[in-house]
């Protein structure tokens, strides 16, 4: 029978407690981290896969923010298209009690109807009368011309009869109130003469050209000026009305006569209407 030794099982016992030690502390000992590649798809791909540009890039456009921040453009009164709408309307020999009453009170009370309207004011000077109608911003500038078109044509009939042209308007806007002032002179022209230039030719070429809104013509028409003695007027039972429709049926614009040539025609004209 073999015995066991004691003094040879003491170390077996020890490297066995020492292996299981062992293979504990391998077992505890943490895995080594590995690198693993991202892949970004869409367009954060490429700034996901290059860090660096990505940083540069945000710099490069942060510095670019605080350098031109300064030189920013501030436009005190900026390009809004206000609805804005301007009513003029002529008259010629009223004075402006006349054209307050007759033009611009009858116009006024067809624009308190349309929707939208903001502010309205009117300016009644010697035979001229201007109607200045602001809407809200929400309003386009079209539906208010529009809107302005048919109050025109409703206040017709309270107009006076011998009006020589309907009112008319046109678009305005604050931000285009650019006025180019140009003075005409002449030294063999009058004074009717060349305010008929003006607004024949003149006038007329500049109002086609782009951008141009409006062409105000002022200066001194041509025109007779009668004065009436009231005393005599009322010793034949007559009033200025007659006297004014008078002159109208007798004021004709027509040709005085024509001659015929063998090659062409001519045409007389008087210098009296």
């Amino acid at each position: 029978m073999e015995r066991s030794d004691p003094h040879n099982s003491a170390p077996d016992g020890e490297h066995e407690s020492q292996d299981r030690h062992h293979a504990r502390s391998t077992s505890a000992a943490p895995k080594e981290a590995k690198l693993v590649p991202v892949k970004g798809t869409g367009l954060s791909g490429p700034f996901i896969r290059r860090p660096v540009m990505t940083i540069l890039l945000t710099l490069s456009v942060i510095v670019a923010g605080i350098v031109t921040y300064n030189k920013l453009a501030v436009n005190d009164l900026p390009a809004v298209d206000y609805p804005i709408i301007q009513v003029t309307c002529a008259y010629p020999g009223a004075d402006p009690t006349t054209m307050a009453n007759n033009i611009a009170t009858p116009l006024e009370k067809q624009f308190l109807q349309i929707p939208g309207l903001d502010i309205i004011t009117s300016q009644s000077t010697q035979g001229n009368t201007s109607l200045t109608l602001q809407f809200v911003l929400s309003k386009s500038i079209t539906d208010a011309a529009t809107d302005v078109q048919a109050a025109i044509q409703r206040a017709t009939g309270k107009l006076p009869i011998d009006l020589p042209s309907p009112p008319t308007f046109t678009k305005t806007n604050p931000n285009d109130q650019a006025v180019y002032l140009l003075g005409l002179m002449s030294d063999t022209m009058t004074d009717g003469d060349l305010y008929k230039y003006a607004s024949t030719a003149v006038a007329q070429r500049i109002a086609i050209l782009p951008g141009v809104s409006q062409v105000n013509i002022y200066g001194v028409q041509g025109a007779i000026r009668i004065k009436a003695d009231p005393a005599a007027l009322a010793s034949r039972g007559l009033t200025m009305d007659d006297v004014a429709n008078a002159i109208k049926a007798g004021t004709v614009y027509s040709g005085a006569g024509q001659f015929d040539g063998p090659f062409a025609g001519l045409f007389a004209r008087h210098r009296g209407s």
